[in-house]
């Protein structure tokens, strides 16, 4: 029962209304981060980004916490299946990249205003 149709035409087909639901999240995502970061409160815009990194630091604890215990489940043989351990180990390594990212970009912010010259 061949369609003639090729599977990766099928995968990346979309709908306008699937696009234009992409990019309402997108412009609601950009909105959000930007009035963030320019409310006129300075300070609590800062304290909101500042406790937006500690749940960001706190989430990729927890995923490699959870990608630990599935490797230890696993090893002794109470993990079902390796789906679960393969999960738990790509939500971990995508957690930690993310984070390792936002620090590299902060710590670039910081030193480009460290050479502003007053």
């Amino acid at each position: 029962m061949a369609t003639g149709l090729d599977i990766l035409a099928v995968r990346n087909m979309q709908s306008g209304a699937i696009a234009q639901a992409e990019a309402q999240i997108r412009a609601n995502r950009i909105r959000r981060a930007t009035s963030a970061v320019y409310d006129d409160n300075y300070e609590s815009s800062f304290a909101n980004v500042f406790d937006k990194v500690l749940q960001n630091i706190s989430t990729t604890n927890a995923y490699l916490s959870d990608a630990e215990n599935e490797e230890i489940r696993w090893a002794i043989g109470e993990a079902e299946s390796t789906h679960q351990l393969t999960i738990a180990l790509q939500k971990a390594q995508t957690a930690l990249q993310y984070t390792i990212a936002i620090r590299d970009r902060a710590l670039q912010a910081y030193n480009q205003i460290m050479q502003m010259q007053i």
